[in-house]
């Protein structure tokens, strides 16, 4: 009888124990990688030049090589080649079956002639909306690429709002005598006066009820185009081309599947307003490979579509691998958000470099999108230079820099609990190893929502140079390890606000903190220490605003 309680004994707590790690494990599984079906196209080519174009950057090329493009796709398809010259062109539609091939020498520059842009039914941050018509685009194809090693120009600066704070005073002075209008505060200059009016109004150009076309003429130039957008199309590489200032975005796949993009250059100013690298939106299948990015707004950035909108479409970006890209100039190196209601799952990033990029690693959103984001796989990042965060997590973005200007003052969030519902975002189940970063603001950040923590987050093997540490607040089942700080601010080296189940294991400071540990918030609990120096801090740890030494377990 003993020995039969005995081994009941082991097996329960065998089963308990087995209970209990089974999600974690579950959890840490990857999904399978995806396959992504490549193009295949026949050896046909059409020169462009044989249907009327002209490579003196003043003939208009328009027509020509939209003959081009469909006659080669009426014909079963083949390449459509654009050969060395200047090709001054209005807006391209792509065919299905085609590759547009540019020369090494070729340059392909979109006109300054807004009349040349339609106004057109398109999607603008996730929302549907008027905007002018994209200098490249296509729609419902299928076997699509455009390739070689020419130049796509978008001519963007036409375009373009520029912030006084972004410009020397002399940079200013000569884009004010340009001609264009100031706003009223003398802050921001704009191409024109149409411009200038759509700033004044509230998401200009947004399909509403109610309104047509006609509502938004006046505000036409204004309505900025992305530069190349392929809707719903199967199929589609980009290769080997340098594209560059955009209007807005330069690359927009949205609800496309099996999607290459491999070897660009994607290049905008630093100070372009709305100027991303690529913008890959509820799109599933994809490969981004051995691309640079410099750009003035996000470099590789993940959407799902906006609010409402977003979650009507109810189309995830999944299935995504991102590898062996370098990301220079950019609000954020790798970035998944903030307009992501649709969901995005699946996704792997790996051996990326960012240098001078604003923030590293960010994934944001804010209450009102919804959406799931999860099942997020990175490895072997390096940053240099990073003014902002290495690693961030905010559920409180407000569509501003992530680095603040000189003198500018920002309000601090104001934390309120609010209920539930379709419009509360998550993000989870995120697994990041192998980090290096030389030079931060911050080291980690995390910001979640008091009603939806951000939460099942893994950070492993990962070296930080940074200003400051780690912060976190409001998220909980945060798993740090192996992580090394060199920080100048050490006060705290670790804040924690309002978290729970947060296990900070091997936590190395390289430089000797005045305060180890802050803790805050009654709602701070659970929070494990292990393996750690410590006991090197002048201060080990603190309890404010509510919190306990409860809260806190230290184990070495």
């Amino acid at each position: 009888m003993n020995s039969f309680k005995k081994h009941f004994s082991h097996t329960f707590r065998f089963a308990i124990g087995l209970f209990l790690v089974l999600p974690r494990l579950c959890m840490a599984q990857e999904p399978t990688r995806p396959t992504i079906q490549q193009v295949s196209f026949k050896n046909d080519t059409l020169n462009i030049i044989s249907y009327g174009a002209k490579g003196d950057g003043q003939f208009l090329n328009t027509t020509a090589i939209n003959k081009a493009l469909r006659t080669c796709s009426e014909q079963g398809g083949g390449v459509v080649l654009i050969p060395a010259g200047l090709w001054l062109t209005g807006p391209i539609e792509m065919q299905s079956n085609v590759n547009l091939h540019l020369k090494r020498d070729a340059v392909l520059l979109f006109t300054k002639d807004f009349n040349q842009y339609k106004l057109v039914e398109s999607n603008w941050e996730g929302e549907p909306a008027w905007r002018n018509q994209n200098p490249i685009s296509g729609k419902n194809l299928n076997n699509i690429a455009i390739t070689g090693n020419g130049i796509i120009d978008g001519n963007g600066d036409a375009w373009r709002m520029v912030k006084k704070s972004k410009l020397t005073a002399s940079q200013w002075k000569t884009l004010v005598a340009s001609g264009g209008e100031v706003d009223s505060n003398n802050d921001i200059w704009y191409p024109s006066k149409s411009s200038l009016q759509g700033a004044k109004e509230k998401k200009a150009g947004v399909i509403r009820p109610g309104t047509t076309i006609d509502d938004f003429k006046d505000v036409k130039d204004f309505l900025r185009p992305n530069l190349l957008v392929f809707t719903n199309c199967k199929k589609v590489l980009l290769e080997g081309i340098t594209i560059q200032n955009s209007p807005a975005w330069n690359l927009h796949p949205l609800m496309c599947e099996d999607l290459t993009l491999r070897k660009l250059t994607v290049r905008n100013p630093w100070y372009g307003q709305n100027g991303d690298g690529v913008d890959v939106e509820s799109c599933k299948n994809v490969l981004i490979e051995d691309c640079t990015f410099d750009v003035g707004d996000d470099g590789i950035c993940i959407k799902s579509g906006r609010d409402k909108a977003g979650r009507e479409r109810a189309m995830p970006t999944e299935n995504v691998i991102v590898r062996n890209n370098v990301v220079y100039h950019a609000h954020g190196g790798f970035v998944i958000g903030s307009e992501m209601s649709g969901g995005a799952r699946n996704i792997w990033v790996e051996n990326c470099s960012f240098i001078g990029t604003d923030i590293g690693l960010r994934f944001k959103t804010t209450r009102g999108r919804g959406g799931i984001v999860e099942n997020i796989y990175i490895n072997n990042i390096n940053m240099v230079n990073i003014p902002g965060e290495a690693i961030l997590f905010d559920m409180y973005y407000a569509a501003v820099d992530p680095v603040p200007m000189a003198g500018e003052k920002r309000a601090a969030v104001k934390t309120v609990t609010l209920p539930v519902t379709e419009e509360t975002p998550q993000f989870r189940n995120f697994y990041i190893k192998n980090i290096m970063a030389k030079g931060a603001s911050k080291g980690i950040f995390f910001r979640g929502l008091p009603e939806m923590h951000i939460q099942n987050i893994w950070i492993e093997n990962a070296t930080l140079e940074a200003n400051k540490g780690i912060e976190i607040i409001e998220a909980s089942h945060i798993n740090l390890k192996n992580i090394s700080l060199k920080t100048k601010e050490s006060n705290p080296l670790i804040s924690i606000e309002n978290g729970s189940k947060i296990n900070l294991d091997n936590i190395q400071a390289l430089d000797i903190p005045d305060l180890y540990i802050q803790i805050a918030g009654e709602k701070s609990a659970d929070i494990r220490l292990s393996k750690s120096n410590a006991k090197t801090a002048k201060t080990i740890s603190q309890f404010t605003a509510g919190s306990t030494n409860k809260s806190l377990t230290i184990k070495n």
